[in-house]
C-alpha cells in the first residue's frame, strides 16, 4: 500500500508533530510526512521539523486579510505538494466550515481531554476543578464546531490527588504522543474509517474489564 502524503499543521513547539515525524521514520508506516506548515514565523516546531529534513512552509495569517483569504492559501499549499492527509498538531487557528468540509475525514486533531469532556481551552485546570478521576486526550476527525468529530482513538490518564496543572498536562502530554500516531496509523493504512459519524476499526481490540482509579 503506498504511503498517503501528510502534512503536519502546527504554531508552536511541535511536540506531538515530532511523535508523528518519529513515527513516520518507519518505511512501514502508511504515511509520509512531507511537510509541517505554521502560521507563526518563530513557532520551534518549524526549527524540529527542519532538523528532520521535512520541508516547511509559513502561511502568517495576519498577511491576509480574512480566514477567507488565509484558507485560501493553505488549501492550496496543501494541495500543491498533493496532500492527502492532514494533522492539526497545536495549529492555534480555527478552521472556517468551508475548509473543514474540503478536507472531510483527511483532517485530524487532537485534544488534551477526553472529548466529549472539556473542549475548547484549560482543559487541566477544569479536570482538576471538576474533580474526575480520569482525564486524557482524544484524537478526532475534525468538524466545523470546534473539538467535535468522529472520535480515533482516545487515551485515558489517571488524576491524583496531588496533582496541579503541570503535573496532569506532563501525564496526557505522555499519552498524546502515542495516541496520535497510533490515530494516524489507522487512517492513513484504511482501518479507520467513518460509518454514520462513528470511527469503525478493523480488527479493533479494546482492554478487557474497567479500569478504576482508585483501584478497588
Amino acid at each position: 500500500m503506498a504511503r498517503k502524503n501528510t502534512a503536519v499543521l502546527i504554531s508552536g513547539r511541535g511536540s506531538n508533530m515530532q511523535a508523528l515525524l518519529d513515527a513516520a521514520r518507519n518505511p512501514d508506516f502508511p504515511a509520509r510526512i512531507v511537510r509541517v506548515i505554521s502560521n507563526v514565523w518563530d513557532a520551534p516546531g518549524l526549527k524540529r521539523a527542519e532538523a528532520a529534513g521535512i520541508a516547511t512552509s509559513v502561511i502568517d495569517h495576519r498577511a491576509f486579510n480574512g480566514r477567507a483569504a488565509f484558507e485560501a492559501a493553505l488549501d492550496q499549499a496543501l494541495r500543491t505538494d498533493g496532500i492527502e492527509l492532514a494533522c492539526l498538531a497545536g495549529f492555534m487557528r480555527l478552521l472556517t466550515a468551508d475548509f473543514v468540509n474540503g478536507w472531510r475525514d483527511r483532517l485530524i486533531n487532537i485534544h488534551p481531554s477526553l472529548l466529549p469532556a472539556f473542549p475548547g481551552l484549560d482543559t487541566h485546570a477544569r479536570a482538576l476543578a471538576a474533580g474526575v478521576r480520569f482525564t486524557g486526550c482524544t484524537v478526532h476527525f475534525v468538524r466545523p464546531t470546534m473539538d467535535e468529530g468522529p472520535i480515533i482513538v482516545q487515551a485515558a490518564v489517571p488524576v491524583l490527588y496531588n496533582d496541579d496543572e503541570a503535573t496532569l498536562a506532563a501525564r496526557v502530554l505522555a499519552a498524546e504522543h502515542k495516541a496520535y500516531p497510533l490515530a494516524l496509523r489507522l487512517v492513513a493504512s484504511g482501518r479507520a474509517k467513518v460509518v454514520d459519524q462513528r470511527v469503525q476499526i478493523d480488527g479493533e481490540s479494546a482492554p478487557e474489564g474497567p479500569i478504576f482509579n482508585p483501584q478497588p
